[in-house]
Parts: C-alpha cells; structure tokens; sequence
C-alpha cells in the first residue's frame, strides 16, 4: 500500500509507522493518548499483533507529539480529531478504515467518528469520556501555563488544554451518535480514566458494541494484558471490517 505523507490542516507533518499485511482494501489507524506518541508499547504490540492475523496498521503521532511537527501545548482533542481527518482526508477513497485509540486517542477517534462514516470499525481502549472530570481530577491542582502535567517539564499544562477538556464536558452525546460497530476495552484497575467511562459510554452506545473488561489491567494494560487486547479486537475487525 503506497501512503502520502500526512500533515493536518496547519500543514503540520504528522509521522506515522505503516505496517503492512496480506488484507488488501483495509487499514487499522492506531492513535495514542494524553503525553504519549505512536511508539507506545501497547500501540506497538497491537500493530505488530494485528499485522500478524493480515490486518495493515498505521500508528500515528499527534500534532506536537513524538516526532510530529506542532506545539505540546496545542495539542488537544478538538485539533488531534483534526489531524486525524486530515490523515482520512489524504487516504484512498477506497479503502475500509478501522480506528484504534488510547485514553485521550480514543476520545478523539469517538469524537470523529460520531460525524464521520469513512470510519467503519471504532475500537476505544480505556477511552477517555467525561473530559471535564479527567482534566479535574489529574490537573485540578496544576496552574495552567504555569505547571506540567504529571510534574514532567516535557509535558506543560496549557490553558488551552485546559478549556478544550472542560468546554467539552464530556462524550455521551457523541457517543449515542456513532454509527459504526463500537468495541471498548477497560483494565479494571485504571486509575487515569476510570473504567465507568467505557461502561456509560457502552450503556449509551447503540448496537453493535461490545464491552471487554480485563482483569487486573491498569491504563496502559501491559505485556500480560497485551494478547488478550490483540485477540479482542482482531475478533472486532474479522466480525466488522468488510
């Protein structure tokens, strides 16, 4: 599969990682979360998992993230939901999308495909919902352009994050709106974004959906947890993506 190069709608140039594999017509977009970029272990065992059952991935970084062009402390919901219809926008017409997204990469991708049926297949692991009280319960004690996220100077806490989050509040009424089969997948140990968001999201989902919610899991899920998330949403795409 020949893919372009992808900037978003600032003519930022996004980087990304292609994993090819033996489906023709489909791609699987992998998206990060909050502080994170398209290197994540999980992002990278579930490309390198998928790859093998002939589902071709695409990890991407974010506007302002990892080796991505853009700004840190721009990089919120509203502009990676922009960067990744930008990535849709480059792509051939022709080929059936899948999106995978991480914590506040899975806010994003519900964002999108709440109003974008070019995704056909939505796969949120431990995605983040209520935005408002995310941003509350990590940063409620940062001063926006002052302090950083999770006390690393790398990662400054913006204003502007900061207003995006809570303007938005939270994501059922989008959530309600997807239209495309709908799989959630939660570590029932989270402490970043707690598992309650995957399951009210689920309650308000219509079918398809499915709810998978791993023993013992943190946010990030880890080696143990890894195969059984692969086989998840490998099972997703088999039963979905055509």
């Amino acid at each position: 599969m020949d893919l372009p190069e992808f900037r978003n709608r600032s003519g930022e140039k996004l980087d990304t990682s292609f994993h090819p594999a033996s489906r023709e017509d489909v791609l699987v977009i992998l998206g990060h979360g909050l502080t994170g970029n398209k290197d994540r272990p999980l992002l990278l065992a579930l490309a390198e998992g998928l790859a093998a059952r002939g589902w071709p991935c695409l990890r991407i970084s974010y506007s302002g993230n990892g080796a991505s062009e853009g700004d840190f402390r721009e990089a919120t919901i509203t502009k990676e939901s922009g960067d990744l219809r930008a990535i849709l926008d480059a792509l051939p017409p022709n080929l059936k999308i899948a999106y995978a997204g991480h914590s506040m990469g899975g806010a994003v991708g519900l964002t999108t495909a709440a109003d974008d049926e070019r995704i056909r297949v939505l796969v949120s692991l431990a995605g983040m919902v209520r935005t408002d009280d995310f941003c509350e319960r990590e940063f409620g004690s940062v001063s926006p352009d002052k302090g950083c996220m999770w006390e690393d100077p790398e990662f400054p806490l913006s204003q502007h994050f900061v207003d995006d989050l809570t303007s938005t509040g939270d994501l059922f009424d989008e959530a309600a709106r997807v239209s495309a089969p709908w799989l959630l997948i939660h570590g029932t140990e989270d402490d970043v974004v707690l598992i309650e968001d995957s399951r009210d999201a689920y309650d308000t989902a219509e079918e398809p959906k499915r709810l998978v919610e791993i023993r013992g899991a943190g946010h990030s899920f880890d080696e143990n947890s890894y195969p059984q998330v692969v086989a998840e949403v490998a099972d997703w795409l088999d039963a979905h993506l055509r």
